[in-house]
């Protein structure tokens, strides 16, 4: 059986906070909130798990390798904790059980969308990792990991940035994790989700509260096996 859950990679798509809609995982105490999906169990995904106090998840091999940033709690696992604004790659053949404290833990993960040659593991602590000055006044950007023309960052902006209006090749997925983010077509609060398609374009802008994002690109270009 295949579920596919926003699997038209040509299509925008934005969902916001009230639009989660979680669904219980085969383990108790965990949720998820599907965003994409092609396939069952396993499967080419990119989620939003919560993990309840004192949680597990069953010990498993990344085949396609994991990606994700601890939106809030601590998320660990046999190797070690991951506090807060923590972004981790587990690179095709790695494998750990992960296990939650008494904080609970919030994720957002992207699975099964590794390059094979794309082997470097990786713990970046954001919170203690310096900052780059981005292309505009207000912005500041924080590489994350790049391979194959992919790359990934947290962007910062001030209050009341402009940034050029843009098109992105290779497509663009971001989620807001402070603040609220706008563009031409509309407003983002935290915990909006936004994917928007190869070759697409937008003009984007903060106002009085500044924003805090996680940002991809050139990940979904037709060629790309996504």
């Amino acid at each position: 059986m295949t579920t596919t859950i926003n699997a038209d990679f040509k299509q925008r798509i934005v969902i916001r906070p009230e639009d989660y809609q979680w669904v219980d995982s085969p383990m108790p105490g965990v949720e998820r909130m599907m965003l994409d999906r092609v396939g069952d169990e396993v499967a080419r995904a990119t989620t939003i798990v919560r993990f309840a106090p004192f949680s597990e998840f069953s010990p498993h091999e990344h085949s396609g390798g994991e990606e994700f940033i601890v939106l809030d709690g601590v998320f660990s696992d046999e190797h070690q904790d991951y506090k807060q604004g923590s972004y981790v790659r587990n690179p095709i053949g790695t494998a750990h059980k992960p296990r939650i404290g008494k904080e609970g833990a919030t994720i957002f993960v992207k699975l099964h969308q590794f390059s094979g040659e794309d082997s470097k593991q990786k713990v970046v602590d954001t919170q203690n990792h310096p900052w780059l000055p981005g292309l505009v006044e207000g912005l500041k950007v924080m590489p994350l990991h790049e391979f194959e023309g992919e790359n990934i960052a947290l962007v910062k902006w001030a209050p009341n940035t402009q940034f050029n209006a843009h098109q992105h090749r290779g497509g663009e997925e971001i989620l807001v994790l402070e603040g609220t983010f706008y563009d031409e077509h509309g407003s983002y609060p935290k915990g909006t989700w936004l994917r928007s398609p190869h070759m697409s374009m937008h003009h984007p802008f903060t106002k009085d509260d500044g924003a805090l994002i996680y940002v991809k690109t050139g990940h979904l270009e037709p060629q790309f096996k996504n």
